[in-house]
């Protein structure tokens, strides 16, 4: 009996060690799900997003205690900006761009809330150049049903009735929003696109997910949007002797949209004014407002305008494309912004 103590207390060591070694196997399996959305550095931050250089420029030229992260070819910069951590990325442009990159931001950074910040094209009439946009709300109108013509189509039976597809039209009042019409010398001919609301599902609309055809941006960052005064400017840096004749402001409020096209046609931009009350558009900050909130984050997007979409009908359309006028005032606000967030954070 006594002869085999060692082998007891080997077994019972080996046991012990097995247990600790399951432990820490169980450790190390949850390890990855609370750290999903940090896979590269776990601060808190601020995450910006912009579609192409000149647009982050002024940024990262004032962000202080830079560092470079290279994930996937993408360059990923971290440090603080007018008091705030941020994390720094350019999408490029288009809206497959800004989502793949957002959402990898999303998992590699610890991010608390995400700025887009970058230039756009104009849809309210009534805006200028060098004005800085910042929309309540983002959609995306040509996620569309395509129809054979102007009916509402009714594949699974009831006009407007989508839904066997897996589908769903965007609507207004109860009604499907009506498709876009193109002006010809005969008058106007459908052209059988009819909006759709996107699919999206997160944590908290699981299993079934939703439909939604716009996505809200932060209430809380908005209201601080609303209190800002920056000092806007007339000229671009690039070029001064080019200036806009109308002094820019910043608005909030309103409807953003985005689309996956460049946009060259003045009748699909009145299109957009008539039906949607669209204020701005680009081709990112729509699927950047839906990875937003997919991951459940706050967001908002800062929109300067440098031309009016679809048109040469802006006189000053030449004070962005020759002076830098647009980037240097979207920069602008995005800074005032976050100059003002630090400071009610520290209060």
């Amino acid at each position: 009996m006594f002869a085999h103590m060692p082998v007891l207390k080997m077994l019972r060591r080996t046991a012990c060690a097995l247990l600790a070694g399951a432990a820490l196997m169980s450790t190390a399996a949850a390890a990855p799900a609370a750290n999903r959305d940090c896979l590269t550095e776990c601060k808190p931050r601020i995450g910006i997003v912009s579609a192409f250089g000149a647009e982050a420029d002024i940024l990262l030229e004032q962000t202080q205690k830079k560092r470079d992260w290279k994930i996937n070819g993408n360059r990923f910069t971290t440090g603080e900006l007018r008091g705030n951590p941020v994390v720094i990325v350019l999408s490029g442009v288009s809206v497959v761009n800004a989502t793949m990159v957002t959402q990898l931001m999303m998992n590699h950074f610890h991010v608390e809330r995400l700025l887009m910040s970058g230039i756009a094209g104009g849809i309210n009439p009534a805006n200028h150049v060098g004005d800085v946009i910042v929309a309540e709300s983002w959609a995306m109108p040509m996620e569309v049903y395509w129809n054979g013509d102007g009916s509402l189509p009714s594949p699974c039976g009831a006009a407007g009735d989508v839904s066997c597809l897996g589908v769903k039209l965007a609507t207004a009042n109860g009604k499907p929003r009506p498709d876009f019409k193109f002006d010809t010398a005969s008058g106007a001919v459908s052209s059988g696109l009819f909006m759709r609301d996107n699919f999206v599902m997160n944590a908290s609309n699981a299993p079934q997910g939703e439909f939604r055809f716009e996505f809200q941006a932060d209430p809380e960052m908005l209201a601080l949007a609303r209190t800002l005064k920056p000092a806007l400017a007339k000229c671009g840096p690039k070029n001064p002797s080019l200036c806009v004749s109308v002094q820019p402001e910043l608005r909030v409020g309103g409807r953003g949209v985005s689309v996956g096209a460049f946009m060259a046609n003045p009748g699909y931009r009145a299109y957009l004014y008539d039906n949607l009350q669209a204020q701005v558009l680009d081709m990112e900050t729509g699927a950047f407002a839906q990875v937003a909130y997919a991951n459940r984050v706050p967001f908002i997007a800062f929109r300067s305008l440098s031309d009016l979409a679809g048109g040469n009908d802006f006189k000053d359309v030449g004070a962005f494309f020759c002076s830098g006028l647009a980037e240097t005032n979207e920069a602008s606000v995005t800074l005032a912004f976050l100059e003002a967030w630090s400071r009610r954070k520290q209060r």
